[in-house]
C-alpha cells in the first residue's frame, strides 16, 4: 500500500492523508475515536471511489495512525481543527462528509462551521457529544474523583488490548463542542445509518439526533441486529449507496459540483 502524504496545518501538527482525484463533489472520511484511515469502511469508500470516478480523501486526526501527537493529548476541538484543515488545504468546492462515530460528531461541527464547502452529510452511528453522555454520565463518583483530580482514567477496549485513556482536558474540551444543547441546522441531505445491536453508540442517540437536528432532508435508516463496527459486505454496500443518494440529493439541489 502507498505511503500517505503529509499535511502541515497551522496548528503545526502533521497529518497523515490519502487523497484521490476525480468528479465532485468529493467525499470526505472522518473516522472514529482512536481509529485510522485505514479501517475497513474507509478503505471500502476509497476502492468504490476509485471504480466511479470520485474525488476522495481520507486521514488520519493529530494522536491517530500515521499522523503526529500523541493519542491522549488530543480533544474534540483538536481533531474538528484537523478536520477543517484537510478541508481547506487539500479540497476543493462542495464534499459529502462521512462520519463514522466520532467522525459524526466532527462532520456536525465542520457543517456548522463551513455550510458553503458541505454538500451532504452521512453519519455512520454517529456519537455526537458522546465525551459528555457516553462517558461523564456514566462515570461513577470514583472515576470522576480519579479524572478531576490524576487528570485521566484508564477504561477497557474491546477493540484493543490497549485501554482507553480519558483524560480531563477531552471531557472538558468536549463541554465546549456540544451540539445537542443548541440549534443544529443541516441544510443538506444528510443520511444517518445505524445499528440496533449497537452497544457503544445505543439508536436513542441517533433518535434524538433526528429529533434534534433541523432541516428539510433528514433520514434514520435502522439496521437490525448491526453493531457499531458496521462493517460486513451488506452494510459496507448500503454506506455506498447512502452517499450516492447523498451526492443524487446535492444535484437536484445543484450543489454537486
Amino acid at each position: 500500500m502507498a505511503d500517505p502524504a503529509f499535511l502541515e496545518t497551522p496548528r503545526g501538527r502533521r497529518l497523515a492523508y490519502h487523497c484521490l482525484p476525480g468528479k465532485g463533489p468529493g467525499v470526505i472520511f472522518l473516522g472514529g475515536f482512536k481509529s485510522d484511515m485505514e479501517g475497513t469502511k474507509a478503505l471500502f469508500l476509497e476502492d468504490w471511489a476509485r471504480r466511479t470516478g470520485r474525488a476522495f480523501l481520507r486521514f488520519d486526526y493529530s494522536g491517530h495512525g500515521r499522523s503526529s501527537g500523541d493519542f491522549e493529548d488530543g480533544a474534540i476541538g483538536d481533531w474538528f481543527e484537523d478536520a477543517l484543515a484537510v478541508i481547506d488545504m487539500l479540497t476543493e468546492g462542495p464534499q459529502v462528509l462521512v462520519g463514522s462515530s466520532m467522525g459524526g460528531w466532527i462532520a456536525l461541527l465542520v457543517v456548522r462551521s463551513r455550510p458553503e464547502r458541505i454538500a451532504g452529510l452521512v453519519g455512520i452511528a454517529a456519537a455526537p457529544d458522546f465525551t459528555e453522555d457516553g462517558m461523564w454520565a456514566e462515570f461513577d463518583p470514583v472515576q470522576r474523583s480519579v479524572l478531576m483530580e490524576m487528570g485521566r482514567i484508564e477504561l477497557p477496549s474491546e477493540y484493543s488490548d490497549e485501554p482507553y485513556v480519558i483524560t480531563r482536558r477531552l471531557i472538558e474540551d468536549g463541554r465546549r463542542h456540544l451540539v445537542l444543547r443548541s440549534p443544529l441546522r443541516l441544510d443538506v441531505p444528510t443520511r444517518l445509518l445505524q445499528g440496533t445491536a449497537d452497544e457503544d453508540v445505543p439508536v436513542d442517540v441517533a433518535l434524538r439526533l433526528l429529533d434534534h437536528a433541523e432541516g428539510e432532508d433528514i433520514r434514520l435508516t435502522l439496521v437490525k441486529g448491526a453493531d457499531h463496527r458496521f462493517s460486513t459486505p451488506p452494510l459496507l454496500d448500503l454506506i455506498a449507496r447512502t452517499v450516492e443518494e447523498v451526492i443524487a440529493a446535492a444535484a437536484s439541489r445543484g450543489k454537486d459540483s
